[in-house]
């Protein structure tokens, strides 16, 4: 278009957000569907202000290109995971570390221990609802048989399950809020440490009391016995095998870059597949792509081990790709920085911003009814804001992390609140309250931050004064 271009206003600036949360609404509520169409639909709306405002259609173009170039980083990751899941899937790892998970529950502790069991599940497959669908599932008959109310059973299930799908370098949101803030990935959950393990100490602490007035209850171990025969019938068990993701922590320990580490995970768990399971070259190459199929009359075996493999992580990119594109134009046509200057004058200090990034991340999820929207966007509204107040891209990553990930359970129309619904029958507003992790860790993020403590600067001598002020206390 000629013409002389003109700063875009917010009320202009806001119109293709508004435009995306109502389709997004419309589409993920109404009809079931994905996120993508609706970003795809922002997007184009952001292009007609922009042009309508004098940017050229290369300008707008370039936006696009540059929003996905940023995304390159987390897709490079998700791909390596996909491979590493299919890996340790087929390898016998993952079933090793199911197996003698299972093998600590106990009818007094029910509840610490299927947090527990959840946590280590998600933490080994990096996917929430992979272990809802399935220990999860079994979880449910087993604290239920036991007296135990499904809205309590549900709730340790999912503190558990988002525990270890947050602090997983598996995870698909993990790798995602660390790659678009620009952090390391194992700098970022070193990070979240401070809010996610607190978190769950308390929680683990609230079920234990809770779980007192169930002792002395019997409970059926049939679902357990039939899981773990499974395991041993279709895997060879072995605690060898937990040596591999021990040697992937012990090179994270010793700094070796994500991608090295991950891949040498993947390795090992390549070499497991053929030399301890017995299985072909052929079928440990396939596994990295298609994932790992398991044959099995337990349908809860098939849904938790029939996974992995480049194939599957094909969604997460894509949407990946689609919101960089709905943000890249927001970006380069200064629409992102006209709706976040309105923001920012409610975060004058790096604390303030911090808070603002963690409502700002829950919102979106009840707005956008997804949860990798609610990790994207305030991800790359906010990264600049970070930048100019010296603060480390760690504490993006975090705060997405404890607004975002964890806070999507309890938005009824989110799709993991429909998830859990569909899986463990048991609404978001019966279970919301028992879900202690995922509205602790927020609370205890947004204290640290108001007191200033752990907040890390990319000049390090920065942050002195508050670690000072804590040591003190």
């Amino acid at each position: 278009m000629k013409g002389e271009r003109r700063e875009i206003r917010f009320m202009l600036a806001i119109i293709p957000m508004i435009v995306m949360i109502a389709a997004m609404i419309m589409t993920i509520v109404k009809f079931e569907g994905s996120p993508h169409v609706p970003l795809i639909l922002g997007t184009a709306t952001a292009a007609i202000i922009a042009w309508k405002a004098g940017f050229t259609w290369k300008e707008i173009e370039s936006g696009i290109y540059e929003g996905i170039r940023l995304a390159l980083p987390a897709i490079v990751i998700i791909i390596i995971v996909g491979t590493i899941i299919g890996a340790w899937i087929g390898g016998g790892i993952v079933a090793t570390m199911v197996y003698y998970g299972l093998k600590i529950i106990s009818p007094s502790l029910f509840l610490v221990s299927i947090t527990v069991i959840c946590a280590v599940v998600a933490l080994a497959i990096g996917s929430s609802w992979s272990t809802m669908g399935t220990i999860g599932v079994a979880g449910m008959g087993i604290g239920v048989s036991m007296g135990i109310p499904a809205p309590i059973v549900a709730g340790a299930i999912i503190s558990g399950s988002y525990f270890g799908d947050k602090m997983s370098p598996l995870s698909d949101t993990t790798n995602l809020a660390s790659g678009i803030a620009g952090a390391d990935l194992f700098d970022h959950i070193k990070h979240m440490f401070y809010t996610t393990i607190p978190a769950l100490v308390v929680a683990l602490v609230v079920y234990g009391v809770m779980g007192m007035s169930y002792k002395g209850s019997s409970i059926n171990n049939e679902n357990i016995d039939t899981i773990m025969n499974e395991l041993q019938n279709s895997f060879v068990i072995s605690p060898w095998l937990l040596l591999v993701p021990l040697i992937v922590i012990i090179l994270v320990a010793k700094k070796v870059p994500a991608l090295p580490a991950l891949a040498v995970g993947v390795l090992l768990g390549c070499l497991s597949h053929i030399f301890v399971q017995g299985g072909s070259i052929g079928d440990a190459v396939n596994a990295l792509h298609d994932g790992f199929t398991i044959l099995s009359e337990n349908e809860l075996m098939m849904e938790l081990f029939n996974r992995g493999g480049i194939d599957s992580m094909m969604y997460t990119i894509s949407l990946t790709i689609v919101a960089m594109m709905f943000g890249g134009v927001l970006e380069k046509t200064g629409m992102l920085r006209a709706i976040v200057q309105q923001i920012l004058r409610l975060a004058k200090t790096a604390k303030s911003l911090i808070v603002t990034t963690i409502v700002s991340a829950f919102f979106t999820n009840v707005a956008a009814a997804e949860q990798y929207i609610s990790v994207m966007l305030p991800g790359r509204m906010y990264k600049e804001a970070y930048e100019e107040k010296n603060l480390h891209p760690k504490n993006l990553s975090r705060a997405v992390e404890d607004g975002g990930t964890v806070t999507s359970v309890f938005v009824p129309w989110n799709t993991c609140g429909v998830f859990i619904l569909a899986t463990l029958n048991v609404h978001p507003f019966e279970y919301g309250p028992y879900a202690i992790l995922n509205y602790i860790g927020p609370v205890i993020a947004i204290t640290m931050a108001l007191f200033g403590f752990k907040i890390a600067y990319k000049n390090e001598a920065d942050s002195l004064p508050s670690q000072v002020t804590t040591i003190g206390k």
